[in-house]
C-alpha cells in the first residue's frame, strides 16, 4: 500500500514545519513530478526550478515568510516558492491569461514582494528593506535574498554587496544559488566546523577580543593579531575558496549540498541568528531529477514551451525564427568581414549568437548579465577598429540606456545593436515585454533605428546598419516564428510600398512586423470603399524627409507600430510634420504607456485593439469622420470664401 501523497496538504509555509525529514524528502520528489507535468504543458522556466526544491523547502522551514522578506533575484526560480505558499492548484493557468505569473507577483500572494526579474537587482532590494526596517527599529524580520542563474554576474549586484558589506548590523541573508558547478562543495567535518564557528558571535567576540588585547602589548602584539588573523584567513581560503566575499566584509557559510535539506537547515538557521550580513554558498543542480534537462549541456532546460513530459522534446514544430534568421545571416557577415565580433549578455543561444560562436569563436564575447559593461566594451571595440554586434532583449537595452547615449552614440561609435523580442512577447509579463526601445532610442543623437517587417528585410538592413562606421545602429524584431516575406509595390527613397488602393485618402505607416496586420486591414477597409495606401519606411530613425513629401497626397495619417505611443513613431512623424509645416491629421495605434500583464501575444494584441478586423473598423470610421467633416456647413463656406 502505497504512502498518501504529501503535496495536496502542504497549503502554507508553515505546514512543512510538522514534516519528518523522510517526509520532506518525499515531498521533494513530489515537487518535481508536479513541476514536470504543470510545466510541460503550459511552458516555462523548468530547469532552474528543478534545482531550487530543497533550498526552497528549507528556507521556507528555517524563515518565517512574510514577516522574514523573501526576495528572489531572477524571479523565474520562484515556482517552487510558489506552490509552497498555497498556489498550487493555480499551476494549471501559469503564465496564461489570468492565471499565474511566471515571476513572483504582488497581486498573488503576500509572500511575494519584487516583481521586476531583470537579474542582479534584488540585492539592492534587500539592502534597502533591511536598512527600512533598522532606522525603524524593527528586530524580529530577517530579510532573505536569493540569488542565482547568474545574477552575480551583474555589476549592480556587486555595487550592493559592496553596500551591505559596510553595515554590519543588518539582520540579511543572502543565498547564492549556484547551479553552474563552477565550485566544487568543500565536504568534511573540519569545513563544516569551520564554517559554523565563522558564523557564531562568538567567534567574532574573540576576534574582537583577540585584537584590543594584542594591539595593546607593546612591540609584539601587532605583529601576532595580523600573523594570526592571516592564518585564519589561509585556512579560509583552503576549506573554502569563496574567500572573497569574507574578504569584502561579508561573513561566508557554505558550499552547502543544495540538495540535501538538513544541511541546508542547518545553515540557515546559522545565518539567521547571526544578525548581521552572511552569504550561503548553495551547490545545486539545474534541472535535479529530469532526464532531458540533465541531457541538455547548454541551458538545462533553462525555459521550455509545450513539451512532451517524458522525453522533453516539443509537442509542435516550431517555425522558423527572427532569431535564426537573424543568427544565420550574421554568419555569412562575418565571413566576409573579419573586423565583425559579437558580444552579448549572458544569452549566446536565446539571441542565436552561439551560431557566431561556432563559427568565430575568438570573436564571440559572453560579458555575463552585464549590458552595461556590453555596451561601453563596444564602443571601445570600434574605437580599436571592430564592428561589434552587440545581441541582447528589448527589455534589457533599458538598463543600458546610459551607456547607449554617453559611450556609444555620443562617440559615434560605429556599433550595430541587435534587439531580440521586442515589441509585446507575452508570457513573461510586464519586466520583459520591449515595448519600450522605440521611445527609448528616438531620443538618442547619431543612433540608426530599423524595424524589418520579415526576414528578408532582417537580413537586408542588418547589413545596412554593418555599413554605418561612423554612427551606432539599431535592428529590432519580435519574439517567435518570422511572417512570410512581404514584397513592395516599389522603392520610393527607401520607403516600401506595401498596399495602394484605389482614390486613397489615407496613408497607413506600419512599422516593422506590423505589416502582415496593416496590409490585411487595409485590404479590408477597401472592401469598406475607403481607399489605404501602406507603406514601410524600414528605417524609422531618422524619418526618410520623402515621408513628408508623399504624406501631402493624404488627407489622414496612420501610424502602426508594437511600441509604446507616447514617444513613438506617430509622435516623431507629428513633430517632423510640424517643423516642414504640413498640416494633417495623424492617428496611432500603438501600446498605451502602462504595464501589460502576462498572456500570449495575440491576445495582447486583440485587447489593444491591434487586430487587422478592429484597425480596419478604425480605418472605416476616422475616412467616414473626414467625409463629414468636408460636407459641414463651416467647410463649405471656408470652401467657398477661398474661391
Amino acid at each position: 500500500m502505497s504512502s498518501p501523497r504529501i503535496l495536496p496538504a502542504v497549503k502554507a509555509p508553515q505546514d512543512l514545519r510538522v514534516l519528518s525529514l523522510e517526509q520532506l524528502n518525499a515531498l521533494a520528489a513530489e515537487i518535481r513530478e508536479f513541476l514536470i507535468e504543470k510545466v510541460s504543458k503550459t511552458g516555462g522556466h523548468l530547469g532552474p526550478n528543478l534545482g531550487v526544491v530543497e533550498l526552497t523547502i528549507a528556507m521556507h522551514r528555517v524563515f518565517d515568510s512574510p514577516n522574514d522578506v523573501i526576495l528572489f533575484d531572477t524571479g523565474h526560480q520562484s515556482y517552487v516558492h510558489k506552490i509552497l505558499t498555497g498556489r498550487q492548484l493555480g499551476f494549471d493557468t501559469l503564465r496564461q491569461r489570468g492565471g499565474l505569473a511566471g515571476y513572483p507577483r504582488r497581486t498573488e500572494s503576500i509572500h511575494d514582494v519584487i516583481e521586476n526579474s531583470h537579474a542582479s537587482g534584488a540585492l539592492s532590494w534587500a539592502d534597502g528593506v533591511a536598512r527600512g526596517f533598522s532606522i525603524r527599529g524593527i528586530k524580529n524580520r530577517s530579510v532573505v535574498c536569493v540569488v542565482g542563474d547568474g545574477a552575480l554576474t551583474g555589476g549592480m549586484a556587486w555595487e550592493a554587496l559592496n553596500n551591505i558589506a559596510a553595515n554590519d548590523d543588518l539582520p540579511l541573508v543572502i543565498i547564492v544559488n549556484d547551479n553552474e558547478r563552477s565550485y566544487s562543495p568543500t565536504i568534511g567535518g573540519m569545513a563544516t566546523y569551520l564554517s559554523t564557528l565563522r558564523t557564531t558571535g562568538g567567534y567574532e567576540k574573540f576576534l574582537d577580543w583577540g585584537k584590543n588585547v594584542l594591539e595593546r602589548t607593546p612591540v609584539i602584539g601587532q605583529p601576532i593579531y595580523e600573523t594570526l588573523h592571516g592564518v585564519k584567513k589561509g585556512i579560509k581560503d583552503i576549506v573554502a575558496p569563496q574567500g572573497m566575499f569574507e574578504d569584502l566584509g561579508l561573513k561566508y557559510f557554505g558550499p552547502v549540498d543544495g540538495h540535501n535539506i538538513e544541511a541546508l537547515e542547518s545553515a540557515f538557521e546559522h545565518a539567521k541568528l547571526f544578525g548581521a550580513p552572511v552569504l550561503v554558498h548553495v551547490i545545486t543542480e539545474k534541472g535535479r531529477g529530469y532526464a532531458p534537462a540533465i541531457n541538455d549541456e547548454a541551458e538545462k532546460f533553462h525555459a521550455v514551451g509545450v513539451v512532451n513530459a517524458e522525453t522533453g522534446l516539443p509537442l509542435k514544430k516550431a517555425g522558423l525564427s527572427w532569431t535564426s534568421v537573424f543568427a544565420k545571416e550574421l554568419v555569412e557577415i562575418g565571413r566576409e568581414r573579419p573586423d565583425v565580433v559579437a558580444i552579448t549578455a549572458a544569452m549566446l543561444g536565446p539571441t542565436g549568437l552561439d551560431q557566431f560562436q561556432a563559427a568565430f569563436p575568438d570573436r564571440t564575447f559572453d560579458v555575463g548579465i552585464a549590458e552595461q559593461h556590453a555596451t561601453t566594451s563596444a564602443a571601445g571595440m570600434a574605437f580599436a577598429g571592430l564592428h561589434p554586434v552587440v545581441a541582447i532583449y528589448s527589455t534589457f537595452l533599458n538598463r543600458a540606456f546610459d551607456q547607449l547615449l554617453m559611450d556609444v552614440a555620443l562617440h559615434k561609435a560605429g556599433v550595430t545593436f541587435v534587439l531580440d523580442r521586442a515589441g509585446v512577447t507575452g508570457d513573461d509579463g510586464p519586466s520583459h515585454h520591449g515595448i519600450w526601445d522605440l521611445a527609448l532610442t528616438g531620443i538618442v543623437p547619431t543612433l540608426h533605428v530599423a524595424a524589418p517587417r520579415d526576414g528578408a528585410r532582417l537580413a537586408e538592413t542588418l547589413r545596412e546598419a554593418m555599413e554605418i562606421s561612423d554612427a551606432p545602429s539599431l535592428v529590432r524584431y519580435p519574439k517567435g516564428a518570422v511572417c512570410a516575406d512581404i514584397p513592395a509595390f516599389e522603392r520610393r527613397d527607401g520607403i516600401d510600398v506595401l498596399y495602394r488602393g484605389e482614390s486613397a485618402d489615407i496613408l497607413l505607416v506600419s512599422v516593422g512586423s506590423m505589416a502582415t496586420m496593416a496590409v490585411e486591414a487595409a485590404s479590408q477597409a477597401y472592401r469598406e470603399g475607403v481607399g489605404v495606401t501602406v507603406i514601410d519606411p524600414r528605417w524609422v530613425k531618422p524619418l526618410p524627409r520623402s515621408l513628408v513629401i508623399m504624406a501631402r497626397r493624404y488627407k489622414s495619417i496612420v501610424v502602426v507600430e508594437d511600441g509604446i505611443k507616447h514617444g513613438g513613431i506617430a509622435s516623431t512623424i507629428s513633430e517632423l510634420f510640424r517643423e516642414e509645416g504640413l498640416s494633417v491629421p495623424i492617428h496611432s495605434i500603438g501600446v498605451p504607456l502602462e504595464f501589460i500583464e502576462h498572456s500570449k501575444r495575440d491576445e495582447i494584441l486583440s485587447d489593444l485593439g491591434m487586430t487587422a478586423q478592429t484597425i480596419s473598423r478604425a480605418l472605416v470610421s476616422w475616412s467616414s469622420a473626414l467625409k463629414d467633416l468636408e460636407l459641414s456647413p463651416e467647410v463649405v463656406e471656408v470652401r467657398q470664401e477661398s474661391n
